[in-house]
């Protein structure tokens, strides 16, 4: 299994209730026992994905030509929150990258973006990429992953952007009903492979901690926008 695209499917960060933060794609990939290999970076466009990351596997995987079962693609965060945004473009880039996929892979999967991410919010533009990412990727035969209502307080950090542990699992999940449709079948669900125990005390902790972030976010938020 291949996987691209920026710091959501690259991942890392906090521990949440003892469940370490992989990567959405690392979870699907162990819950098909497919071997797995990353290419995804911080703050990545999609234009660093085809100017950047499909050069990496070029040049540095062991078998450039080998065929890989699955070829997954999240991106698009950074392209809608960043100045310059241009659908077409956006659009070209991701039809470049999902073909350099199909390529290469029996399958391949992308993702929308939630409507709800960052700070401040940019729903038009998110809106504008979510159509594009469907075009596209019913013209190159990928299928998708609808993330548009995806968030809540467990799922997605105080920054409104980066999914927690459960929230990456939580996309893995529905990574997999999508798979499972299209009759690629796991072996286990990524919420059989974790345990974990609350406590009221560490609830409360963790409460605070996410209202303090949440509202240093908040704050640079309003400022931007009164910047405009």
């Amino acid at each position: 299994m291949l996987a691209f695209g920026d710091s959501i499917t690259h991942a890392g960060g906090d521990v949440q209730w003892g469940v370490a933060l992989h990567s959405w794609a690392l979870w699907v990939a162990r819950a098909l026992g497919l071997p797995y290999s990353l290419y995804a970076a911080d703050g990545a466009s999609v234009g660093d994905v085809t100017g950047q990351q499909l050069l990496a596997f070029e040049r540095l995987a062991a078998d450039p030509d080998a065929r890989y079962e699955l070829g997954c693609l999240y991106v698009g965060t950074n392209d809608v929150r960043l100045g310059g945004w241009d659908a077409e473009a956006f659009g070209a880039e991701l039809s470049r990258a999902l073909g350099w996929l199909a390529e290469r892979c029996d399958r391949t999967l992308t993702l929308t973006i939630p409507l709800d991410m960052g700070r401040p919010r940019a729903r038009e533009r998110i809106e504008q990429a979510d159509r594009t990412i469907e075009r596209v990727a019913t013209a190159q035969r990928s299928l998708v992953v609808d993330l548009r209502r995806f968030g809540g307080r467990s799922l997605v950090m105080a920054d409104h952007v980066h999914p927690t542990a459960f929230g990456q699992i939580a996309i893995a999940e529905a990574a997999l009903d999508v798979l499972s449709a299209d009759g690629l079948l796991p072996r286990v669900r990524p919420s059989e492979l974790i345990s974990y125990e609350t406590s009221r005390r560490g609830r409360l902790h963790a409460d605070l901690v996410y209202a303090y972030r949440h509202a240093k976010v908040s704050v640079r938020a309003r400022l931007m926008h009164a910047a405009r």
